[in-house]
């Protein structure tokens, strides 16, 4: 599965700014879902839910898989990556994190490496 060819398509009507967010793309099977599951994950990492929206479209998920349910959430921490590994323990699948500086996962992961390559000259 591309992530990058994923966008989040809540209109920002649905997500209002909230200062320290972030946002995450999260896909499963339409039986796995249940939002007390996904609220417990997120709060095992000391986060609280801030929006939860199913998006109505599953164009944007490969046919080939079994995910048949996307939704798009919000919680209360400046960088998610701590969530979306609590979300991947409890069997959902991550498609896209965004953090509350506006930059993807492997944007932020991308200049990690690069300030690390910089540090060993």
């Amino acid at each position: 599965m591309n992530a990058k060819a994923i966008k989040f398509s809540a209109p920002e009507a649905l997500f209002p700014p909230v200062a320290d967010s972030s946002r995450l793309l999260v896909a499963c099977r339409r039986e796995d879902y249940s939002a007390s599951r996904v609220a417990c994950a997120v709060e095992d990492c000391d986060a609280h839910v801030l929006n939860l929206n199913v998006v109505d479209t599953m164009s944007q998920v490969p046919a080939d898989t079994s995910l048949s349910m996307l939704f798009d959430l919000r919680v209360s921490h400046r960088s998610a990556e701590s969530v979306a590994r609590s979300l991947e323990r409890y069997g959902y699948t991550v498609l896209l994190v965004r953090n509350a500086d506006g930059a993807d996962s492997d944007t932020l992961r991308q200049r990690m490496d690069g300030l690390l390559r910089y540090l060993d000259l």
